[in-house]
């Protein structure tokens, strides 16, 4: 939508208060005596570069170096607060960093009004009469019998399938026999990997699919705008509820509803130590995989794009609204754009490492971008993949594609709905906003 179509009274006033503050921010900085201003400039900018080179050389380095960096992220930011200190000039500084935050606040606000995302259509649908879920009670810490799941859903007229913790079963199986058996619902309360696999099998015979955030993270459930702090309300959808038609991914033929990760933390996962002490192991890994001492390099083709020596490549059941590796809680505005996301990353040293902390997306080592149809490779035959957190190795090359609208998914009319995503700055059309009347509608 261009700046001056739609363009409301109240975007307007935010792009307007963005632009003053950002000339507070100016004026603050301008404010400093003598060079006052510049040093602060200076300083600030080469603290952030030091904190993330560090930050690179705590990861990818053992011993000496390591620690060096550890003192590095700590040191940097610790030693701009001095400098401003003993240069007078930290109440400018402390004026400056405000204003700039508010700037930033108030270009998110004012995009977010002329840019509201178009969420996923809901369709009306009759509701299910042999709805079957399965159930594991160990997922997120027990909460099928902390939020009493499985009461509650046969109150409502399901069937729950109680899987047994002690025994590895095969929940794509169990859901075909209850297809076999007359289901007209499949449903989960688990983790996504879990929810992926019946997933799967309620898209092959053309089924509504009913997620219940009974998981630890519960991503999918997030993005389909579910109430995760109460899986009971998922339930709800059995008496009261509406259809998305959402997409479904697949890499080497296998279902996923969120993430394939290749590369470092896919090599990471496969490590047998890696659950019982993540953080630990995780560490001791990193900096073999990420100089390229122990991982395998990776080479991904999509219909226009090759990209080179990746150390890792994060593949999406449709792109995340911050695609940047330092991003946290990444969220996905819609599930039936039809699209992969890939985010891929190639850092070689400390200085690549700081490019992607400042500039995020724009940085030279970080590719992000979207398609249908990515192949991935490497040097080696099998390829250790990370799929929605499960730890597998697929034969090379793997090739990941999406099913759009391949799945009905059934979700309550009362769902809180998925968490607003804010735009990043796009201090031209903030600008342009800004100075932009609105067109006049008709007489």
């Amino acid at each position: 939508m261009s700046p001056g179509s739609g363009v409301t009274a109240r975007a307007r006033r935010w792009a307007r208060l963005a632009l003053a503050c950002t000339l507070g921010a100016v004026a603050a900085l301008l404010a400093a005596s003598g060079p006052g201003g510049l040093l602060i400039l200076v300083a600030g900018v080469v603290g952030a570069a030091l904190a993330a080179a560090g930050t690179w050389w705590a990861l990818a380095h053992h011993g000496v170096v390591r620690w060096a960096g550890v003192l590095l992220v700590v040191g940097a930011p610790v030693a701009v607060l001095v400098l401003y200190t003993r240069a007078g000039v930290w109440p400018a500084a402390l004026a400056a960093i405000a204003l700039w935050g508010a700037a930033i606040l108030c270009a998110r606000k004012a995009l977010r009004q002329i840019r509201r995302p178009h969420g996923m259509r809901a369709v009306a649908r009759a509701l299910p009469r042999r709805p079957v879920l399965i159930m594991n009670p160990k997922s997120g810490g027990g909460k099928v019998g902390r939020f009493a799941l499985v009461e509650k859903a046969e109150a409502l007229g399901a069937r729950v399938v109680l899987l047994d913790p002690s025994v590895t079963t095969d929940v794509a199986a169990l859901a075909r026999q209850a297809v076999a058996e007359g289901a007209d619902l499949l449903g989960v309360a688990g983790g996504d990997g879990t929810q992926a696999r019946v997933a799967e099998v309620a898209a092959e015979h053309g089924l509504p699919f009913l997620v219940i955030s009974a998981g630890t993270r519960n991503h999918f459930a997030m993005d389909l705008g579910l109430d995760r702090e109460d899986p009971a309300r998922c339930l709800e959808a059995l008496t009261d509820g509406e259809e998305l038609l959402v997409d479904l991914g697949t890499v080497g033929g296998l279902p996923f509803v969120n993430t394939a990760s290749f590369g470092v933390y896919a090599e990471i996962v496969q490590r047998p130590e890696y659950r019982d002490a993540k953080a630990g192991s995780a560490l001791e890994a990193l900096p073999d995989l990420l100089l390229g001492y122990a991982g395998h390099p990776l080479y991904a083709q999509t219909d226009d794009t090759r990209l080179e020596s990746q150390q890792a490549l994060l593949v999406s059941n449709n792109p995340y609204a911050a695609p940047e590796p330092t991003a946290v809680g990444g969220r996905r505005p819609r599930l039936d754009l039809g699209v992969l996301g890939v985010v891929g990353i190639r850092v070689a040293n400390a200085a690549q490492a700081a490019d992607i902390a400042l500039r995020g997306a724009g940085a030279a080592s970080l590719t992000v971008l979207t398609c249908s149809r990515i192949s991935i490779g490497s040097d080696t035959g099998r390829i250790p993949v990370a799929l929605d957190g499960e730890a597998l190795t697929l034969p090379a090359p793997v090739i990941c594609a999406i099913r759009p609208h391949a799945l009905r998914v059934l979700v309550p009319r009362g769902r809180p709905g998925p968490p607003t995503v804010a735009p990043p700055p796009d201090w031209r059309a903030v600008l342009a906003l800004a100075f932009t009347r609105p067109e006049p509608g008709p007489a």
